[in-house]
């Protein structure tokens, strides 16, 4: 076999088994890839449905890596709890619950029971990671799910700020998202 047959091998490989290419993570003056999720309810909501009425904080979570995650969960009591101040700023709080499960939908409801969210925050399931790929943040090693990140996006659909978690925990508080809106000078944490 030809040296370049052999280095072809891989990419004929991953092509066959059908795994998902992870996209270039989106960072600060990019737009924001637009995409529809629903809700662990059903209902379909596109991001360029909340982008259309203003900025939009969007959150991808860990999701469902067979426990709910305290980190997130931490993360979304934070957000829950400053709702009022993003409203007070137009801001729509969009978060991200990835997984594989059958059961997504009934796991992301136990993670935030329906009806429990102020009208400006909002939680959707990514069934099989396709958003999660669809932003290059899906974290590939056992027993993961996504990089934990945090983007703020106008109401152009151009990112202001992004951040993308190193860690479990790595994320920022409402505090710190709120003082990112107010300071109006867009910002980036990559890993």
């Amino acid at each position: 076999m030809s040296l370049r047959r052999l280095l072809s091998l891989p990419a004929l490989v991953l092509a066959l088994t059908g795994l998902p290419s992870l996209a270039a993570t989106p960072g600060v003056a990019d737009h924001a890839p637009d995409f529809t999720l629903a809700t662990p309810g059903g209902t379909a909501l596109p991001l360029s449905s909340l982008t259309a009425q203003g900025r939009v904080v969007l959150v991808l979570l860990r999701g469902y890596p067979g426990y709910q995650c305290p980190y997130s969960l931490q993360q979304f009591n934070d957000f829950q709890q400053a709702a009022a101040q993003f409203a007070a700023l137009g801001t729509q709080v969009l978060f991200i619950y990835p997984g594989t499960s059958s059961n997504l939908a009934s796991e992301a409801t136990a993670f935030a029971p329906a009806g429990s969210m102020p009208d400006n925050i909002h939680l959707v399931i990514d069934p099989d990671f396709a958003v999660t790929s669809l932003y290059g943040l899906r974290w590939n090693a056992p027993g993961e799910t996504a990089w934990p990140s945090t983007f703020i996006i106008e109401k152009s659909g151009s990112i202001y700020s992004a951040q993308i978690g190193k860690s479990h925990g790595d994320h920022p508080t409402a505090a710190d998202v709120l003082a990112a809106i107010n300071a109006d000078t867009p910002a980036t944490k990559r890993p």
